[in-house]
């Protein structure tokens, strides 16, 4: 063991790891809730202390050797994340992961340097911490995370998109019965319906694209509040630069500091359009469930993949598990949106106190949505069509003589099909006989053809 001391006394640390003693007072106080920082959010963090470093030596407040040992730690984040430990969830707005970065960090440059861990030669706040507030690199670091995840789910709903439209043009020309209120309605394409599905993709495409812009804009060189005290005029105007050629991502610096450190509501508006990705997702799923399920006694339309048995006692069950596992991602994400825009809206004055919970619920639900995504893509593309259950259905559906109100009216169409006891045909021949004429020529009138805007018979 070895002893690290701060303002408030002394603790005893491990030899072995990382991070000090502002590490280990956070996981005295915190109970871990077993919650892990998105590994994308952990790699910013250290990126943006790499870029602050350089910019620092470049400034002439780092000396070359020190800031050297600096960016090869940085640079080995992926084996130094085991000894990133604090819990999300801890409170002051991310103090406690700044500090346990800037240790962990300190130490092993401190080690690069030939001194052991806890010497600190490279000190936590003085060298590593530079120029720095937790209240400017944190949101920093978790919008580069949040643009690197939002970007990996764009592509996932791209792809699920392109599966969809291949199943569209694959059921193109068979025709079904359409439902309302889970009734039936009017004929339509298979086909159409799975081009419904994409269409509704394509508009969260578009809406996630555009939707990184607001996140872009970020708070470094504001330090505590906004107003850059503690750090150099030099500083403050390069910093953002620096950051975003070490990490390869597109950020900008806010117009505003102090509106971008204490105001979270870009994240709430990110989450919203998060929200409404899973909405859809949530529809379609539930959708393909509805028209796989029985396959025997209810719609039966679809067959859905086989993947996995689906009862311990029901020989031949099959579940829709994958859409069921779609769903319960979606509700998750429906929950985040809640806790994300209270904490947004409960910042106060210069500062979001829950900042951490804000960001890190964020990271959790693209991640939610990307495994939605991949899931589902793998899955409808082994869907098949069950033609000859939606030939049946749609012969059997009274919905199909809608068109005939426009000639006849809708009383005198109701009646026959209620006197038939809604049978296709037979109220057919009653509506038939009703106007006194055939019902071929019935059928005729009847012009099926315009109601799914594709071409076939009865």
């Amino acid at each position: 063991m070895r002893i690290e001391k701060d303002y408030l006394g002394e603790l005893e640390i491990e030899d072995d790891v990382y991070y000090g003693i502002h590490t280990k007072r956070a996981l005295l106080n915190f109970p871990k809730t077993s919650e892990k920082f998105d590994e994308k959010f952990i790699w910013a963090y250290f990126m943006v202390k790499k870029a602050c470093a350089l910019l620092n030596n470049e400034l002439g407040y780092l000396k070359s050797e020190m800031t050297n040992a600096i960016i090869r730690a940085c640079d080995e984040w992926r084996d130094l994340s085991a000894h990133v430990v604090v819990d999300p969830l801890t409170g002051g707005a991310g103090t406690s992961i700044n500090m346990n970065i800037n240790e962990v960090i300190a130490n092993r440059a401190t080690e690069l340097l030939g001194g052991k861990k806890g010497e600190y030669i490279v000190d936590p706040l003085e060298h590593v911490n530079l120029h720095q507030s937790t209240n400017d690199t944190f949101p920093t670091a978790g919008k580069i995370a949040v643009i690197v995840r939002l970007r990996e789910l764009i592509d996932k709903v791209i792809k699920l998109q392109d599966v969809i439209q291949m199943k569209e043009k694959e059921f193109y020309a068979i025709r079904k019965p359409g439902r309302t209120q889970l009734m039936d309605g009017p004929p339509i394409m298979l086909g159409q319906e799975f081009g419904a599905f994409a269409e509704a993709l394509a508009r969260d495409r578009w809406r996630l694209y555009k939707v990184e812009e607001r996140i872009r804009s970020v708070n470094m060189g504001g330090t505590a509040i906004g107003t850059g005290i503690g750090a150099p005029k030099k500083y403050i105007l390069k910093i953002v630069d620096k950051i975003r050629d070490v990490s390869n991502v597109k950020i900008a610096k806010a117009e505003n500091l102090i509106d971008a450190t204490q105001n979270m509501d870009v994240f709430a508006e990110v989450h919203g359009l998060l929200k409404s990705l899973a909405v859809n997702i949530y529809k379609i799923s539930n959708d393909l469930r509805l028209l796989g399920s029985g396959p025997n006694t209810a719609i039966g339309e679809i067959t859905l993949p086989m993947v996995q048995v689906g009862s311990s006692i029901m020989p031949g069950k099959i579940n829709p598990v994958v859409l069921e596992y779609s769903l319960q991602l979606a509700h998750v994400v429906f929950g985040n949106d809640i806790i994300i825009n209270h904490a947004c809206s409960m910042g106060n004055l210069e500062l979001n106190q829950f900042t951490p919970l804000i960001i890190h619920t964020t990271l959790k639900s693209l991640n939610l949505l990307k495994n939605a995504c991949e899931a589902l893509i793998k899955y409808i593309e082994k869907i098949k069509a069950n033609t000859s259950r939606c030939e049946e259905h749609l012969k059997n559906s009274v919905a199909n003589l809608t068109p005939l109100i426009n000639l006849f009216g809708y009383e005198k169409v109701s009646n026959s099909i209620k006197k038939s006891n809604w049978d296709l045909y037979k109220a057919l021949e009653i509506l038939a006989n009703d106007l006194g004429i055939a019902k071929d020529e019935l059928l005729e009138k009847l012009n099926l053809k315009k109601m799914s805007g594709l071409g076939y018979s009865m």
